[in-house]
């Protein structure tokens, strides 16, 4: 397991004040209450914790295969069904929609390999990552591909109730291999994938996907 580089500050950050919390209660706390002092410490590493295992990047057989859509994302199914495409396409599409907690791996991958056709930034609101709605009114990075097998696919990474922060370091025109990393988003979010009518979905709903690993979809 390797750490995320969107997480190299926050974790150094969140070191320093976790250090400085616990010498000032070591000095200051300890002598008198001992017991605070500990669940402080407890507590604080916790968290220190769970931060560094939020931005892991853990080792994995990636799944690299032409006609085959790869999870872009860690985390739930939770929706599949047939919907009007509203950006970028004019066609009905089938949407799989994946829910990444905050206990999920947050990095994202290129579900194809291909070149990028659309990569646009919206800003939005900040909804609960499962509403139905989160898809079009949230803060989202949307990106099209373009596969090496001619298939057009849309990736949306949306912002939930706690994330603030989309990374995508794709741009229109670059040449992408599938399962390389196409993005970030800090905390919980969504991931929308919009596929051609005639794919093939191999999830269904409650299936919880490993990002770069499970195939969702065959074109």
């Amino acid at each position: 397991m390797t750490i995320h580089k969107e997480g190299y500050k926050t974790i150094a950050y969140s070191t320093i004040v976790f250090g400085i919390i616990n010498l000032a209660s070591f000095y200051f706390l300890s002598p008198s209450a001992p017991y605070v002092s500990l669940l402080l410490f407890i507590v604080t590493l916790g968290l220190l914790l769970f931060l560094v295992s939020f931005f892991r990047i853990p080792k994995r057989n990636h799944t690299i295969q032409e006609n085959v859509i790869v999870a872009p994302a860690d985390g739930k199914v939770v929706v599949i069904e047939e919907v009007q495409a509203d950006e970028y396409f004019t066609d009905r599409r089938i949407q799989v929609s994946i829910f990444m907690s905050p206990l999920n791996v947050h990095v994202n991958r290129n579900p194809v390999s291909g070149e990028v056709l659309y990569s646009q930034y919206h800003k939005g609101k900040y909804l609960v990552a499962w509403h139905p709605k989160s898809s079009t009114e949230n803060e989202r990075h949307s990106v099209v591909y373009r596969s090496t097998s001619g298939k057009e696919i849309l990736v949306k990474q949306i912002a939930g109730a706690l994330a603030k922060r989309i990374v995508n370091y794709l741009q229109p025109g670059m040449q992408v291999k599938q399962t390389e990393e196409m993005g970030f988003i800090k905390l919980g979010s969504r991931v929308d994938i919009l596929l051609p009518l005639d794919a093939k979905i191999n999830v269904k709903i409650g299936d919880k996907p490993q990002g770069g690993v499970t195939v969702i979809a065959t074109l």
